[in-house]
């Protein structure tokens, strides 16, 4: 990814938006995942787009994408639904060092803090102190756990953590990133990119990710089995999302080179091949994929820059969840705001108009600013803390969105 990356956003403060498809998914995780509109700002409803027939069993084009969420988070990562119809959903927020919990009754609150690292974070060192993917196993919550850079057992009850890994070979993880338990075998599989770790390159070293932290020189895909005996799988370009069919014989993963790879499993979890698993010429899709889950009839649900993509088994295409920019608004004034915060959302919102990662930009902020002073909101739009937009510029920033893109 870009250094101005979806990652670069959240970081700057901009909230992050859960959404949920009123639809018929059958997947792993809620099947949608929105993208935050900024400071106090609605999110435009993202449009699911039909490629296939096929996508009519799992989801109703037409049902519209509700926003459960749209503040509380500084960073977003690793859904997972715990407890079935009655129970609630848990996500990572690797910045702020905690676990979510949200659910239809209870609304959102921290469910645990800190979540990884269980020391002070080195500004300086440590990107993501807080654990990032989360999948229900090892007879709780497994985690990666950015912070530590360890995979964890976290009980739900007791909120007990367990390290079952942290090294290998003698040598710290990067910072351990998503992980999958293995429907058959109750192996874990994992990916280890630095992205918990500041990058120190230079322009000169773009492409380089440089950390006096890091003891491996190479970024990997690992299983932990039961006995915590670990094996690596292979060694990729900033491995990311994980995810693994329902009979436990295919493994898939990011890598930000060649986009995902399928890895061909036997019955004990040992790798016997890997192949490309999707042509992203001929499905017209970048290489950068993040999360990712897969339903019970073995379709993948892949969050990336072009939105979320559901892809078949066979790696095809049959559907998308589009996904809408906005830029963040101004809040001079509010006790948050500094000249370098301010430098930071003029930069991030210079890469939400002109990167081309979005379908579509609404300019939230042009709607709201004071056109004397645009890194304030106007008198008139203003809730009085200076941050939030009131009831007038809530309106305001409805009718800056041209239902146009929607269409």
């Amino acid at each position: 990814m870009t250094d101005l990356s979806r990652r670069t956003m959240l970081a700057s403060g901009t909230a992050m938006g859960l959404s949920l498809a009123a639809g018929t998914a059958r997947a792993q995780a809620p099947a949608g995942r929105g993208r935050g509109a900024g400071r106090g700002g609605p999110t435009p409803p993202p449009a699911i787009e039909r490629f296939d027939p096929a996508l009519d069993a799992l989801i109703d084009v037409s049902s519209p994408i509700e926003h459960i969420v749209s503040d509380g988070f500084q960073w977003c990562e690793g859904p997972v639904w715990v407890g079935g119809a009655d129970g609630y959903l848990l996500c990572s927020d690797p910045r702020a060092n905690q676990i979510m919990q949200w659910s239809p009754a209870g609304g959102l609150k921290v469910w645990l803090h800190p979540s990884g690292l269980q020391t002070p974070a080195n500004p300086d060192l440590d990107r993501e102190p807080g654990t990032n993917g989360l999948f229900l196993g090892r007879g709780g919550l497994a985690c990666s756990d950015s912070g530590t850079r360890a995979i964890v057992a976290i009980d739900l009850n007791t909120k007990k953590r367990t390290i079952l890994t942290d090294h290998f070979e003698g040598k710290r993880y990067n910072s351990t990133n998503d992980l999958i338990v293995s429907p058959t075998t109750k192996q874990i599989f994992f990916t280890d990119p630095p992205y918990g770790l500041i990058n120190k390159a230079t322009p000169a070293q773009r492409g380089q990710y440089i950390s006096p932290e890091r003891q491996m020189d190479y970024m990997g895909v690992f299983r932990l089995d039961p006995d915590n005996k670990v094996t690596l799988l292979g060694k990729y370009n900033l491995p990311n999302g994980i995810g693994m069919s329902p009979d436990g014989r295919t493994l898939y993963t990011t890598d930000s080179t060649l986009g995902w790879i399928a890895h061909t499993l036997d019955a004990q979890g040992n790798k016997l091949s890997e192949r490309v698993f999707i042509d992203l010429k001929a499905e017209n899709i970048n290489p950068r994929g993040d999360g990712l889950k897969v339903d019970a009839d073995g379709n993948l649900w892949m969050s990336g820059d072009s939105g979320i993509g559901i892809f078949n088994s066979a790696g095809h295409r049959i559907g998308r969840i589009r996904i809408y920019g906005a830029e963040i608004l101004p809040f001079a004034g509010a006790t948050s705001w500094s000249a370098d915060r301010e430098a930071v959302r003029r930069k991030v919102n210079a890469w939400i108009r002109t990167s081309g990662a979005f379908d579509g930009v609404v300019d939230f902020q042009k709607a709201v600013a004071d056109p004397t002073d645009p890194s304030r909101l106007a008198k008139g739009f203003d809730n009085g803390d200076h941050l939030h937009p009131n009831a007038a510029g809530q309106k305001a920033m409805g009718e800056a969105i041209d239902l146009k893109l929607f269409q």
